[in-house]
């Protein structure tokens, strides 16, 4: 039987430890607006060889249990995509469907590692329904991973994106989708969830606030580290919100903090998908507070981005211990990058490694180009490039099913009349 791992909260603005209340998001003591950390009773990164896929990361998740159908990302050495940009020690992180190498995330992204991490916090007897905004992998992700262990979940998505809605089998009913009209954007799905979260019924995951998100996240580079067996020079994302970097640097902290594993020299590269890039302007302006995007530009700019994931108008960046504190921590920078180097870097990855990859993820193997030619890493350094999904030729080649919206809500409607309609769901 699992037993919940021990752990902490620790504000990280003032370095306030407290206890965990069962789904804490933030120090109700804070005095500025913060993100907080769990500290764990086991300092040293101990894999559990004794639990299945994720859960062999237990021991840095804060979870109360396990659940059905998980599996962890996996890291290689790249030759193909490494002899192309003449690098000698890249490692990529792949979150996806590919057997070959034992890759087996059903939704081809690494959202699956934060929804079984997140999912196993929430207590068994809790019988509240889950809410969740999402652009588009985190919705599938959670989806999957609550129809697959019974856990009653609403998603909100914009209808621009419900094409990510795809399964490999249909849903059972305990997961209902909600959606934002056409020409909406995940803002507009997160306003959507928290109205529907007034009424006490539902509550919300809580996005990069949740401590379980983030080290869920953060085992991606926990299986580079058991790869590479040291804390990589830099590390590659590509961003919406940043929740990954930031989970990855604090995981690289925690791996510091263990001793076996050398200094926590890693630099943090993400990157934006252009022209969505409010976090690379802001960061490029030297500002922590982001830089003004109206609701109407955000829209447009959200629809001609292939990278339709990485469009998020309200990211945790400007927060004590947010992306904007971990690129400058760790001495890294962001990257712009345009559609069409998108779709060459797409192509290359399919052709250089044997798998397709995500447009999101092809990002961020522009970025890693981008960072050589600026020297911000050398040919020999040793670099962890995050696929943070690929595969789908793969997963889908027996099929699929899609997921329609069980209700399209204009998210201008007050709280009540949101909650009506989604009451007539259950």
């Amino acid at each position: 039987m699992f037993k919940p791992t021990n752990y902490k909260l620790r504000n990280i603005a003032d370095g306030h430890v407290f206890e965990d209340e069962g789904w804490t998001l933030a120090d109700p003591a804070s005095k500025v607006p913060s993100l907080v950390r769990a500290e764990y009773e086991n300092r040293f990164f101990t894999p559990r060889d004794d639990l299945k896929g994720l859960y062999r990361y237990a021991e840095w998740m804060p979870i109360q249990r396990v659940l059905r159908r998980s599996h962890a990302p996996v890291t290689y050495k790249s030759k193909g995509l490494a002899n192309l940009l003449g690098m000698d020690n890249l490692y990529i992180t792949f979150s996806g469907y590919w057997p070959k190498i034992g890759a087996k995330m059903e939704t081809c992204s690494f959202k699956e590692t934060e929804a079984f991490s997140v999912c196993a916090r929430l207590a068994k007897r809790d019988k509240r329904v889950l809410v969740v905004q999402s652009a588009g992998n985190t919705a599938r992700a959670f989806a999957k991973v609550c129809s697959d262990n019974n856990i009653p979940l609403v998603v909100c998505i914009p209808e621009d994106n419900v094409h990510d809605l795809w399964f490999l089998k249909p849903l059972r009913s305990c997961v209902k989708v909600l959606a934002t009209p056409f020409g909406t954007d995940y803002y507009d799905a997160i306003t959507l969830g928290e109205k529907l979260c007034r009424d006490p019924r539902f509550f919300a995951e809580g996005g990069a606030k949740n401590v379980a998100r983030r080290d869920g996240m953060g085992t991606t580079l926990l299986s580079a580290v058991e790869t590479i067996g040291r804390i990589p020079d830099a590390y590659f994302q590509a961003v919406g919100s940043g929740t990954g970097a930031i989970a990855a640097w604090e995981n690289a902290q925690r791996l510091e903090a263990d001793g076996r594993f050398g200094p926590n020299n890693m630099k943090i590269f993400t990157c934006q998908n252009a022209p969505f890039t409010i976090m690379y302007d802001s960061w490029k302006a030297g500002s922590r507070e982001l830089l003004p995007l109206s609701a109407e530009q955000s829209r447009r700019n959200s629809e001609v981005i292939l990278a339709k994931v990485l469009a998020n108008r309200k990211p945790p960046y400007s927060i004590s211990g947010g992306l904007y504190d971990v690129l400058k921590v760790s001495g890294g920078d962001m990257f712009r990058v345009t559609n069409e180097e998108i779709i060459y870097w797409m192509l290359q990855f399919s052709n250089k490694e044997g798998v397709d990859i995500f447009p999101a993820a092809a990002a961020a193997v522009a970025s890693v180009s981008k960072a050589l030619e600026e020297g911000k890493i050398s040919r020999s350094s040793t670099v962890m490039l995050n696929v943070t999904g690929g595969g789908k030729i793969y997963a889908t080649k027996k099929g699929f099913v899609t997921k329609v919206p069980d209700l399209v809500l204009d998210p201008d409607l007050p709280a009540e009349e949101i909650i009506a309609a989604v009451d007539k769901l259950y």
